[in-house]
């Protein structure tokens, strides 16, 4: 008996189109729970979401002499979504929903420009710390973390011992950890 575990998506499509059956078995075992989870982030409903990625397999059998797939994954969770669209337009619900799905955009973007603030300011503090080193700090450091130089260049740029270099970065990246202080969490990075 053949494993058709061992299939990958696109032939198990072809096989699809030929109305095999254990191929449609093998991509609704591959990709059911992805897409009930996928909907339950959504809908939050365990039985609207299963009537959803159960409505899109009917479609997927009985339409497989159609299709023309090229990324299986790709095609079925912008099924799941356009099936998902049509569920919300059609529920009691929909209100709900679309103020929940909303509401996570949101808190996600509020996050990333939350993050975005943070970098800026940690990107602040370090230049003002920069600009307060002794010249000469202040250009190896430059070199260093700002053009990507080794020590071995920053040396023979700089005319100085590759150990000097060395001396001076560590000395300074101890001060800015210390200059950081409260934000300790980015120092790491550093």
């Amino acid at each position: 008996m053949i494993d058709y575990r061992q299939y990958n998506d696109e032939e198990l499509t072809g096989l699809l189109k030929e109305r095999d059956r254990m191929a449609f078995n093998t991509i609704y075992s591959r990709y059911a729970s992805l897409l009930y989870r996928y909907a339950f982030n959504i809908l939050k409903d365990e039985d609207e979401c299963t009537d959803a990625v159960q409505d899109l397999f009917v479609w997927l059998w009985v339409n497989h002499d159609k299709l023309n797939i090229t990324c299986l994954k790709a095609y079925l969770m912008a099924a799941v979504k356009y099936k998902l669209t049509r569920v919300i337009l059609s529920s009691k619900r929909r209100t709900a929903i679309l103020n929940q799905v909303f509401a996570m955009q949101s808190v996600a973007e509020e996050a990333r420009m939350e993050e975005g603030i943070e970098i800026k300011e940690l990107k602040a503090a370090i230049h003002d710390f920069v600009n307060t080193l002794p010249q000469r700090a202040r250009e190896i450091y430059k070199l260093s973390r700002e053009q990507y130089m080794s020590n071995k260049e920053i040396a023979a740029r700089l005319g100085i011992a590759e150990k000097t270099v060395e001396n001076q970065m560590t000395i300074t990246l101890k001060k800015l950890k210390l200059h950081l202080g409260k934000m300790s969490f980015w120092s790491v990075f550093l």
